[in-house]
């Protein structure tokens, strides 16, 4: 954070536990959640212009790059990240699915993935091949394909993840 600027309380949850903090109101969700935070599951490819989706958080269930959003914004939110999907030492399905068909190679870009995919399929339990790759367009991987991880979604659509 820089030395000055205005600063603001800030109230929200992320990952299912309640923040308190103070921000300086210029910061973006991004460099709050990994300096701050320490959540290190966002990534940033693009230099936050909001391209890449590696830095895809939820806010109140929907997929949003946090570059592109203040800290300050999440007042009163509900935010997760990839750090909050697995509980009790278990893997979401998601996660599992990913792991378990190989939808993953660097994993640069696998929060923002397994994000996109999770705000898809909490609005839309079954959707189709199409619905899965507008939801995965706003983020890029350099490694896959794409395929596997279209893949490892349907799995958990259908169950099988």
């Amino acid at each position: 954070m820089s030395a000055q600027g205005a600063r603001i309380d800030l109230d929200f949850v992320l990952n299912g536990l309640p923040v308190k903090a103070v921000v300086e109101t210029e910061v973006t969700a991004y460099e709050f959640l990994r300096d701050e935070m320490q959540l290190t599951s966002m990534r940033s490819a693009c230099d936050g212009i909001g391209m890449c989706g590696a830095c895809t958080i939820l806010v109140n269930g929907r997929a949003s790059p946090s570059c592109l959003i203040l800290a300050a914004d999440l007042a009163g939110a509900r935010v997760e990240t990839a750090e909050g999907m697995a509980t009790a030492n278990r893997l979401h399905p998601l996660q599992q699915a990913f792991v378990r068909l190989g939808a993953l190679q660097c994993g640069f870009c696998t929060a923002g993935m397994l994000l996109s995919a999770k705000a898809l399929l909490d609005e839309t339990p079954h959707p189709s091949r199409e619905e899965i790759q507008r939801a995965l367009a706003g983020n890029i991987c350099r490694c896959t394909g794409y395929a596997k991880i279209v893949q490892a979604i349907e799995a958990v659509a259908a169950g099988t993840g």
